[in-house]
């Protein structure tokens, strides 16, 4: 067997112990509609320690509920994960089955972290969506988590309330 079938192999199995089906794949199916079941997990390597995963998805598309029109934004990420993860090509297809789903700002958010939090269980999570302006007006909504009963619980009630309190430092429009 030579150097690459060997690598194509070890890739394989790794992808079917893990059980991931998106990732590798040359035909990946894109949802039409919202599909939280797209999402997929692997094992946290390092669960001993703290530190943060971000994912930032600057073509971010859903639609109004009310008009069907688009809204665009990019989207942010972040937590500090437990014992799993989610793998970032499911995440992507995740996020992209948001393209035809009507939803409000906020709730596309407070959806997006619901769907992670029941997926992985994080110690900490938090979603910002940074939307383009329509009719003159932004809207960014934020939300975050901490895992009851831990630290994570209390850094994410001093993080809401000090969440864009001064938005002129992290806003780049």
């Amino acid at each position: 067997m030579d150097r690459s079938s060997h690598d194509t192999l070890k890739k394989e199995k790794t992808r079917a112990d893990e059980g991931l089906q998106n990732l590798g794949s040359k035909n990946t199916n894109y949802a039409r509609d919202y599909a939280p079941e797209v999402l997929e997990t692997f094992d946290n390597k390092h669960p001993d320690r703290d530190y943060f995963v971000k994912f930032n998805c600057p073509e971010f598309t859903s639609l109004c509920p009310i008009t069907g029109q688009p809204d665009f934004a990019t989207i942010y990420i972040s937590y500090v994960p437990d014992q799993k993860m989610v793998e970032s090509k499911s995440l992507k297809l995740y996020l992209f089955s948001f393209r035809n789903h009507g939803d409000f700002h906020e709730d596309c958010v407070n959806i997006i972290m619901n769907d992670l939090i029941a997926l992985m269980q994080p110690r900490y999570i938090e979603v910002l969506g940074k939307f383009l302006p329509r009719g003159g007006i932004s809207i960014d909504p934020y939300c975050n988590y901490g895992m009851p009963g831990t630290k994570w619980e209390q850094v994410a009630w001093d993080r809401l309330t000090q969440h864009d309190l001064y938005p002129e430092k992290i806003d780049n429009r």
